[in-house]
């Protein structure tokens, strides 16, 4: 009886296009960068039209938030009652410029420039310290002419986009099985985002030291990081802060016991007023009444404007509280605004529309062609999920007052600007999704053989 030949037998297997086919099917934790996933002589059908069409339709709602948000503040502050809206819009354009732009560069290069970006962003966060702007107590700002300038930026924007980039690159680099080591799938993410907290510390950022820390646990964890070591940092500042508040509350003297504490003897006890900025802010959110007028003020304002807005808001346009009783009505606290003039329905459908391009964003990463171009999504998509809970929940006191803008929405030209182009970079990921797929059927369309 004749015997088949295996696989190793067929000379036609040896071909290069048969080989070339069959590396596609390696794990995408194996993948790196690798031009074997793109046909160079097929032309790219574009970028993914309803993650660009959504980006676009948020960034429009936006726009308009912020016309309606700032006018009241333009009028009464500066005279101009389109100055914030003009500036915004301004830069909503050339963003939309910069996003197109960066969806034609390709991964390939952004990756030769991730760990340059790290760098240059690590030099400006220590710049900012000698040569930055404070605006409200704070030194966050590189610029020339103050806070009104059009030459300001914050360097802790490009830094996040910096953490997402490099890391990614690194994790690549390390491979899945270093990865699962302390030595390097730790100490080098712990050793980069350690430095970038100290030097936010003394701007001080809490807002970004947040982000931050929340990207490289993202990331690590992407990227394969044992498990062990989250639950062990978990446990450890689970015990600082049940520690920390048990003092607080002996210190006190509330007489209660530790098995007995609950949120209202929180509330009622804790006081972190001589901590700084931020343990105001977070006695504030504890009990927002016991300072009604100082830092209790914003909060209370913000749930006012939440609440006036009913099921269908007061109208677009109409709202009460942006004529200066809601601070940072046009920034962070825009959602308020939100609330007020659109109501629950129009705030919920707003959120949608975020939840559609947050799922899309992690639809991409799974089907991405390599993997730097998944984790550099799953990155970008985490920060805008991230930024968008934070903001929310801080608006509603779920959380105490951060300074977390929300995407799109609110004023800022370097958040909108990055944001925008971390966008791009995601629609650059895209245009190489379908040649991928494409590239897939064509390898499983070959003779199989079977070896006995």
């Amino acid at each position: 009886m004749r015997k088949k030949n295996t696989i190793e037998d067929m000379d036609e297997f040896n071909s290069p296009q048969i080989s070339e086919d069959l590396d596609f099917f390696r794990s995408w934790n194996e993948r790196d960068l690798s031009d074997e996933l793109v046909d160079k002589n097929k032309k790219s059908p574009g970028v993914d039209k309803p993650f660009l069409v959504i980006t676009l339709f948020i960034l429009l709602i936006g726009v308009i938030m912020v016309l309606s948000a700032s006018f009241a503040r333009g009028v009464y502050a500066q005279g101009d009652p389109l100055r914030l809206f003009t500036r915004q819009l301004f830069f909503a354009v050339v963003g939309i410029s910069l996003m197109f732009i960066t969806s034609r560069i390709s991964i390939r290069v952004i990756s030769r420039w991730s760990m340059h970006l790290l760098l240059v962003s690590i030099v400006m966060l220590v710049l900012v310290l000698f040569i930055g702007i404070r605006v409200g107590g704070a030194r966050r700002w590189i610029g020339v002419g103050g806070e009104d300038s059009i030459f300001t930026f914050q360097p802790s924007e490009i830094a996040k986009l910096a953490i997402i980039l490099a890391f990614a690159q690194i994790i690549c680099k390390l491979g899945k099985e270093r990865m699962k080591t302390f030595k390097l799938g730790v100490l080098p993410f712990a050793l980069v985002t350690g430095i970038m907290i100290v030097l936010l510390r003394f701007q001080p950022h809490l807002s970004a030291i947040i982000i931050i820390t929340a990207l490289t646990a993202i990331m690590m964890f992407a990227g394969g990081t044992r498990l062990r070591w989250f639950i062990i940092a978990l446990a450890i500042l689970a015990s600082m802060v049940s520690g920390f508040i048990y003092f607080q509350l002996r210190d006190a003297g509330s007489g209660v016991q530790i098995s007995e504490v609950s949120m209202d003897t929180v509330r009622e006890n804790i006081d972190l007023s001589e901590f700084g900025y931020g343990g105001r802010r977070i006695t504030a959110w504890l009990n927002p009444d016991a300072d009604p007028l100082r830092s209790g003020f914003q909060i209370r304002q913000s749930l006012n404007a939440i609440g006036s807005g009913g099921l269908l808001g007061v109208g677009l346009g109409q709202s009460r509280q942006k004529h200066l009783y809601l601070p940072e009505e046009h920034n962070d606290y825009i959602f308020a605004i939100v609330c007020e003039e659109l109501g629950f329905i129009g705030a919920m459908l707003i959120l949608m529309l975020f939840v559609l391009l947050i799922i899309r964003g992690y639809w991409l990463a799974m089907n991405a062609g390599d993997k730097f171009s998944s984790l550099i999504t799953i990155g970008i998509t985490s920060l805008l999920a991230l930024q968008v809970f934070l903001n929310i929940a801080v608006v509603t006191n779920l959380l105490p007052a951060t300074g977390i803008s929300l995407p799109f929405f609110s004023y800022g030209g370097t958040a909108l600007l990055l944001q925008l182009v971390q966008m791009g970079v995601i629609l650059s990921v895209s245009r190489e999704i379908p040649l991928t797929r494409e590239k897939k059927v064509i390898a499983t369309k070959r003779p199989q053989y079977t070896a006995l």
